[in-house]
């Protein structure tokens, strides 16, 4: 078979802007300008392990700084490389235009295995990273706010905070300076599930548009749905888990690096997850669901909705003929190569691009950074007087009712409900449900009112590069 050369993971990107931007009216000038990689900086640094020097390589990316902060993850892999990096700052920065939170693009990756070193090893590592960026301003409340991404979570972002903290001792705003941190290190609930809290919004948001649940070839809601997740992390375990308990999707297999595990009658997420912890991140060897050892063959099974959730590059020239999902949504960043995309778009198949389904993260990232500079939780203010204001109105319905011998009572669970106020986790739900679907909204518009615009991808595109250009021109640019 003739094999055409796929792109890169940072071409796929730049292919992909330039669909957007030939449908778009920018100067050439302005359109370079949004494009390009502001700067990468490099940092090669020693940390003295089990008796000798081990020598690491890091990244940190600026695509854009047409708002400050910057915003971007860093990730723990063997395969970061300065490519890898700069794509997902862009993509970084488009998706933050397109959920309008205010931030400029960025990201960051240190070329290390996380499970080859040991808690206390990886702290000594993961603060001398943190030193090398702090000190060029590569980490700060103000110019530069990393987050967790593949291989890291919240205990590398504690170390981070508190490495700052110590160089920055008069900076009243230091629990800002990275996002993703614990709760009682200044993170925010709900933040470790947003992202995949995110894919079920964004998901939601979907079916809630007959005409776009048609383009798919799909009918009805999310209930019954077969799906197919791969990648069993943080995010795909998440909107896995939500998608099959909130939303009765049938979960009929997930994907991980040791194969797979399939029931049509649908998966237990938490009890796979269970397993999992026990058994060194294996799904080898699960006693309730079949095991196959080629994962990747699964991605191809037919299923309603498919879930990349891991690495870029999944779906690919090799496989793309080969999906049947009607509709994918790219829980994982640029899990489908430019060719791959083309491909499955002359299939029909819906796609729901990763710099919107995956942008849960970010926008509770947001709310993280707000709490810390406000210096107080959502919901400390509000929360009980919502519940006094409620309560008022339910005892007066009460006593009308006992007034006027009427014998009627409220439902327990009703008033329950109705007399609980809003917490910090469900004040951060909503503002995440609301982003996905006013970013959904904005996408959708621009999807069906142009003739020129074919799928969702593009207009993500459209939108993001859209608003990123008139905050250059606000500049003078």
């Amino acid at each position: 078979m003739q094999q055409t050369k796929e792109p890169s993971f940072r071409e796929s990107v730049d292919l992909m802007f330039n669909r957007a931007a030939r449908l778009m009216d920018l100067s050439p000038g302005l359109e370079q300008k949004i494009r390009v990689c502001n700067s990468t900086y490099t940092v090669r640094f020693g940390v003295r392990l089990r008796g000798k020097i081990e020598t690491f390589t890091g990244y940190r990316s600026v695509h854009s700084e047409h708002m400050e902060p910057v915003k971007g993850g860093i990730r723990y892999a063997l395969s970061v490389h300065q490519d890898e990096v700069e794509a997902l700052a862009a993509l970084m920065t488009y998706k933050c235009a397109l959920v309008e939170t205010p931030f400029g693009g960025s990201k960051g990756g240190l070329c290390i295995d996380p499970r080859q070193w040991d808690e206390h090893e990886l702290e000594q590592i993961t603060r001398r990273f943190a030193y090398e960026l702090i000190k060029r301003d590569l980490i700060h409340p103000a110019q530069n706010v990393p987050a967790p991404d593949m291989g890291t979570g919240e205990r590398e972002m504690a170390w981070i905070a508190d490495q700052y903290a110590r160089m920055n001792t008069t900076d009243i705003n230091a629990k800002a300076c990275v996002t993703g941190k614990p709760p009682h290190a200044g993170g925010i609930q709900g933040r470790v599930e947003a992202t995949g809290r995110g894919v079920q919004y964004a998901l939601r948001e979907f079916f809630r548009h007959k005409e776009d649940i048609a383009k798919a070839g799909l009918t009805g809601g999310i209930e019954g749905k077969r799906v197919i997740v791969q990648g069993l992390g943080n995010v795909g375990y998440h909107a896995a888990k939500f998608l099959s308990e909130e939303d009765g999707a049938r979960v009929i297999a997930v994907i991980e690096r040791d194969g797979a595990l399939l029931d049509d009658k649908g998966l237990n997420i938490e009890d796979i997850r269970q397993w999992m912890n026990r058994n060194g991140g294996l799904l080898a060897g699960y006693p309730n669901a079949t095991h196959v050892p080629d994962g990747a063959a699964v991605l191809e099974e037919p299923c309603d909705i498919l879930i990349p959730a891991a690495m870029e590059g999944v779906i690919n020239l090799s496989n793309a003929e080969r999906i049947k999902a009607p509709l994918i949504i790219e829980a994982a960043n640029g899990p489908i190569t430019f060719g791959a995309d083309e491909i499955l778009r002359r299939k029909g198949c819906v796609i729901i691009p990763d710099m919107y389904a995956n942008a849960g993260g970010v926008t509770v990232s947001y709310f993280e950074w707000v709490k810390n500079l406000s210096h107080i939780r959502f919901g400390r203010m509000q929360r009980r007087a919502e519940e006094a204001r409620s309560r008022l109105l339910v005892e007066e319905l009460e006593r009308l009712s006992a007034d006027k011998g009427l014998g009627w009572t409220l439902a327990a669970d009703f008033k329950e409900k109705f007399l609980t106020g809003s917490d910090e986790l469900a004040l951060v739900r909503s503002g995440l449900d609301d982003t996905m679907r006013t970013a959904y909204q904005a996408m959708r518009e621009v999807w069906h009112s142009r003739q020129d615009v074919e799928d969702l991808r593009v207009a993500a595109y459209i939108v993001s590069i859209g608003r990123v250009a008139a905050t250059y021109r606000s500049k003078g640019l």
